[in-house]
């Protein structure tokens, strides 16, 4: 039985068919084992196709790469952009720190700010 759901990341509407997986339209994205691994320990249960997609390119973007520990190690508009005089950490960044700090991050890629919505 098919199910409307909403990517619980973007909050586009999405058909979910949890009774025969094999039918379900996410099914037809290639994402490597690095971002199921990812995704299995996020607070995500449907996404659209669009954000698995999205998903798979930044965990293969983040590999070989060292989070940076020091603000001089950060690059703006890659890990970080400003707003109104504040640091505005990106999706790549939190990413790159490798655990959710569930804090409600606006770009948290771990699925928290949308956990209860």
């Amino acid at each position: 039985m098919s199910k409307d759901r909403v990517c619980t990341h973007c909050k586009t509407p999405i058909v979910c068919n949890t009774d025969d997986i094999q039918a379900c339209d996410c099914t037809k994205v290639d994402i490597s084992n690095e971002t199921r691994v990812f995704l299995a320990g996020s607070f995500h249960k449907c996404l659209c196709n669009d954000c698995l997609t999205k998903f798979d390119q930044m965990v293969e973007s983040c590999k070989g790469k060292e989070f940076p520990k020091r603000r001089s190690e950060m690059q703006e508009g890659v890990h970080y952009y400003m707003e109104n005089e504040y640091f505005v950490f990106t999706e790549l960044y939190h990413m790159m720190k490798g655990q959710c700090c569930q804090n409600g991050c606006r770009h948290c890629v771990y699925g928290f700010k949308n956990r209860y919505l």
